[in-house]
Formats: structure tokens, C-alpha cells, sequence
């Protein structure tokens, strides 16, 4: 197996949920929130001009971590679904209310690599109304802790 460097995120939009109750129902803390109608921020933390028109929250599921033959994405994912298994109503609900969860998964690799997501994986996914994000970012140095 190739090695690869990854990272998983979860990430939530929504028409007008409160970022706290999002923390609140899924038991993550959050890297970066906003409420609908909050005042835009810069990546300085400066306001700019406008407001937020939707709610966005994202929170990381695990630590960036090496590929090995214990820890691959495909096996992160079936463990992170699983334990997203608990709030299925509440992403349901945020489906149904016009939001948007998505999986982001960010992938680091010095050379060619195969992902196989299970049908299991991918039913889940579907039940839990979850999206997939995948990032591939080829030819990563392993310096240091992936980037977000």
C-alpha cells in the first residue's frame, strides 16, 4: 500500500440553524461557525461588508493521520458513519430543512493510491443523507501535520 496523509471533516449548512445546537446534537466541537445573518468575518477576524446568508459549521472528525494497514480513509469513514449512525434524525431533519452535511475528505499522497468505499459505506451514506467531499492533493511532503 502507498502512503498517504488524510484528513476528515464534517461540514453543515443550513438555511438558519443555530451553530451551537449543530455542536450540541452531534457531540463535535467545531473548528468554524456562523449564523444566518451574523456579520461577515475576513480571515483576519475583521468584519467585511454583508451578512451570512446561511449557517455553516465544521468540525473535524479526527486528527490528520498516515495511511498504515490499520488506518485508511475507507476504514475512518466506516467508523465515522458509525457513530454519525446516532444523529441520523437530526440530519434528516437538517436535509428536510433545505441544509446540506457533507463528509470532506482531504487526501495527501506522494504517489498513485486506490480508495474503495464498501456498499455498506455508501448505503449509510445515503441514509444518513450525507455527502462526499474528496480532495486529492498530489505529491504532499510529509513535513509535517497535513493542511485543512
Amino acid at each position: 500500500m502507498s502512503e498517504y496523509e488524510f484528513t476528515v471533516s464534517l461540514r453543515i449548512r443550513h438555511p438558519s440553524i443555530e451553530p451551537s445546537r449543530i455542536t450540541e446534537m452531534l457531540g463535535i466541537e467545531p473548528q468554524h461557525t456562523w449564523k444566518a445573518g451574523d456579520s461577515r468575518r475576513g480571515s483576519t477576524g475583521g468584519d467585511r461588508v454583508g451578512v451570512y446568508r446561511d449557517s455553516y459549521w465544521t468540525g473535524r472528525v479526527m486528527a490528520p493521520q498516515l495511511s498504515s494497514e490499520q488506518v485508511t480513509v475507507e476504514s475512518v469513514l466506516l467508523q465515522t458513519l458509525t457513530q454519525l449512525r446516532r444523529t441520523h434524525s437530526f440530519l434528516e431533519q437538517l436535509s428536510i430543512d433545505g441544509g446540506v452535511a457533507e463528509l470532506s475528505i482531504s487526501v495527501f499522497a506522494r504517489e498513485n493510491f486506490r480508495l474503495e468505499l464498501s456498499s455498506d459505506s455508501l448505503a449509510l451514506l445515503g441514509r444518513l443523507r450525507l455527502s462526499v467531499v474528496l480532495d486529492v492533493q498530489p505529491r504532499a511532503t510529509f513535513d509535517g501535520p497535513a493542511p485543512n
